[in-house]
């Protein structure tokens, strides 16, 4: 299970999207000059040495971790490669849509704020960096299958 390539690439699929919660997705200032940050959890407002939640992203979260334990759901199901496969793509079509939800809500609560400075963070890559771990994956699962295929031809 471990030992094959695709097992790792899964691996730093689901750890890229649980490091969403670990880095933010937009960094900005507000007119009034207040430091701001939108990550998966919540808007947090930054006041010297603590930041204060403005406003929680409970759905955001609970779908956040869901995705990230996909990959892991299709590593465990290694005997299965056709399985494998079929999952692989459903998980690149799960994130892409999850990524244009996460774009969308950040978009709607910067819309009505005047920005002086606004920063995007390592969580907009983080999804992107997922789906091509999750391609890299889906190359080794075909490798495996034409081995076994060809196996199966020269007995």
């Amino acid at each position: 299970m471990i030992q094959r390539i695709q097992s790792i690439w899964l691996i730093l699929a689901s750890l890229s999207l649980f490091c969403l919660f670990l880095f933010p997705f937009i960094q900005f200032v507000d007119i009034d000059g207040l430091a701001k940050t939108v990550r998966i959890t919540g808007l947090y407002q930054h006041t010297g040495q603590e930041d204060i939640k403005l406003q929680e992203f409970i759905p955001l979260t609970i779908v956040t971790v869901i995705i990230a334990l996909v990959p892991l759901v299709i590593l465990g199901s290694f005997r299965n490669r056709k399985k494998q496969l079929t999952l692989s793509y459903i998980t690149i079509v799960l994130i892409l849509a999850y990524s244009f939800w996460l774009v969308q809500t950040a978009k709607a609560y910067l819309n009505g704020l005047q920005l002086q400075l606004q920063n995007y963070g390592i969580g907009v890559i983080l999804p992107s960096l997922s789906i091509l771990f999750i391609i890299l994956a889906i190359r080794g699962i075909r490798h495996d299958e034409k081995l076994v295929k060809s196996a199966d031809r020269l007995r």
